[in-house]
């Protein structure tokens, strides 16, 4: 414990303008430890109100105190004088033109409080609001605001983030006004090490003041050392309880009332209790601009390369149309695996790649495994996508993807078809015939196949590992997804001991000849070995599974991916037709 921790200086030079999380309302005990009026006993609390103020009435919000906006105010909604103002109107004795962002509602006579954020402020930001966060799902679900609750659930601290604060109070011609409240208590046996022990201490700089004062009191009860309490007791003596309608209507007087009085004093020994405290009030003005309720746009600050030479252009010039840009293939991954992201497919090698349900790009993937997007398309992004984009933005190569082009230039779309569009319909295809001509269902439901499905394309390998955790996502949904049992009941293998893919190698065998069997199974054996190739497998054993699955070594890895994505979608729906016109054998 010392003298700096009670002066608080650090609170006190604090500015909420200057942070990312601006508190609009606080009733919160940061610290508290031991037990009150006993050496050792420690608290920190932090209070903290505020309203937002029409510019015009900025002056008359400065007069306002902790007592006027502070936390202790109860919001409802109230008439009088013939008029009925609302609980987010705030009054007082001065004419001023301010809202309350946050209602604090008093539920009932005991101190149960709940606190509400502005539903203008929420529907205005298209804010969601998920437990006691509120997220911008148009800004990738970015938390906006946060509610923190004590121990006990209460409602103690209300932050919100201050760029969407500042552009809401910019677009209302708002300014926030706040008023604060922070104190530090300790109790001690000795405080000596305070050079304003013996005194009460103030200091009053910039809207702060600080005030600093010590107390002796007794230790268990906290009461001023060496005080003491007079005690009046009054009692009336004109009924007793055999009285069956008792009256005590009539004023007290000598006659039907007793009284008597005593002095009370204080046990205990001499403890020091300090108390440091702070009072601060702050303006924040609105930002500048508001892009997102006034459609206000910055000065562009994000740019992307357009050509060999390295030319960097922003939204301002993009807009204009007929240029394309290029990025590493990671983007998707980036933009598709975030809350609210989806990755969808036009033709093999051209797409559509989203971070935010309302705003869609077109892709094409080029020659070399580059992503392709019409520089317009980055131009009209909100700029907070336009930030993900340009990180992975890098100078032109390979060329324009040559199924973008033939979409976007000479309106030909091709008719090629991407194989994840295809993967898990193929599964639910091999399900639906395997029920129907054999009674089994070929592959069980897993918990895990949903998470799957957003996971399994060709953007997973951007690097030989991504390869292999590829790989190994199609082998849980084919190999280690298959019922066994079930297809074993229908064509009996040799071997009991026969593996998943074994066995259905078995039963495709029973309809077709054994090594077109074992080529249509190939390319997810080929999946099935290549899971493993992270744990130190032979080179061999790897070469063989690339083998398998038909895939060029020599190719960009994106490509890699897809030629086994590919050949595995192929296998599945060459199975298709195997059950689609399945024939009962019969015994001989």
């Amino acid at each position: 414990m010392n003298q700096s921790w009670f002066e608080m200086n650090d609170i006190r030079t604090k500015k909420f303008a200057k942070t990312v999380w601006i508190p609009i309302r606080a009733l919160q005990t940061l610290t508290e430890s031991g037990k009150y009026a006993y050496h050792g006993y420690v608290e920190e609390f932090f209070g903290c109100g505020s309203i937002a103020v029409k510019i015009e009435d900025k002056d008359k919000a400065l007069e306002l105190r902790w007592s006027d906006v502070g936390s202790s105010s109860d919001n409802r909604g109230y008439y009088d004088n013939g008029e009925y103002t609302p609980a987010d109107v705030f009054t007082s004795f001065s004419d001023i033109s301010a809202i309350h962002l946050v209602l604090d509602q008093h539920i009932n006579s005991v101190d149960k409080r709940e606190w509400h954020l502005s539903q203008d402020f929420v529907t205005t930001l298209g804010l969601l609001r998920e437990g006691d966060i509120w997220v911008s799902p148009n800004e990738g679900y970015i938390e906006v605001a946060k509610l923190t609750r004590n121990k006990d659930g209460e409602a103690c601290l209300m932050e919100v983030r201050a760029e969407h604060l500042k552009d809401y109070l910019c677009a209302r011609n708002m300014g926030l006004y706040i008023s604060s409240y922070y104190s530090r208590a300790a109790v001690v046996k000795d405080g000596s090490f305070l050079s304003w022990i013996d005194d009460d201490i103030e200091e009053v700089k910039n809207a702060v003041r600080w005030s600093g004062r010590t107390m002796e009191i007794h230790e268990g009860n906290g009461e001023h050392f060496g005080s003491h309490a007079s005690v009046m007791h009054v009692g009336r003596t004109s009924t007793d309880g055999s009285d069956d309608i008792p009256n005590i209507s009539e004023l007290p007087t000598n006659e039907n009332s007793v009284t008597s009085t005593w002095d009370k004093t204080f046990d205990g020994r001499k403890l020091f209790r300090i108390d440091g405290e702070v009072w601060a009030d702050e303006w924040i003005n609105p930002a500048k601009l508001s892009p997102r309720i006034k459609y206000d746009e910055p000065t562009p600050t994000i740019f992307f390369i357009v050509d060999e030479e390295g030319t960097k252009e922003n939204r301002e010039t993009l807009k204009r149309g007929g240029k394309w840009l290029w990025f590493k293939p990671d983007v998707i991954m980036a933009l598709s695996h975030r809350r609210g992201g989806s990755l969808g497919w036009y033709t093999a090698q051209t797409g559509d790649v989203r971070c935010s349900p309302d705003n869609r790009i077109h892709f094409g993937i080029n020659s070399i495994g580059l992503v392709n997007v019409y520089a317009k398309d980055i131009a009209l992004l909100p700029e907070w996508q336009q930030q993900i984009w340009s990180g992975y933005n890098i100078s032109p190569e390979g060329g324009v993807s040559d199924e973008l082009s033939a979409s976007q230039v000479h309106a030909v779309p091709v008719s090629t078809q991407a194989p994840e569009a295809y993967l898990f319909q193929g599964i639910d295809k091999l399900n639906e015939l395997s029920q129907k001509n054999l009674g089994i269902t070929l592959f069980r439901e897993h918990e895990y196949i949903t998470e799957l499905k957003s996971k399994i394309h060709r953007f997973r390998a951007i690097d030989d590992a991504g390869l292999y955790a590829l790989a190994k996502d199609i082998a849980r949904i084919t190999a280690d997804s298959l019922n066994v049992s079930d297809i074993q009941s229908v064509v009996a293998p040799p071997d009991k001991k026969f593996g998943s893919l074994k066995s259905l190698e078995v039963l495709i065998a029973s309809q077709v000849e054994k090594e077109v069997a074992r080529n249509i199974m190939s390319p997810l054996v080929g999946a099935y070995e290549l899971r493993l190739a992270d744990a130190h497998l032979p080179k061999s054993t790897i070469d063989e599974a690339f083998i398998l699955l038909s895939i060029d070594r020599s190719k960009p890895i994106v490509f890699q991916a897809y030629q086994m994505l590919s050949v595995c979608v192929t296998s599945l729906y060459t199975i298709i037709k195997i059950l689609d016109s399945w024939k009962v054998k019969e015994e001989k």
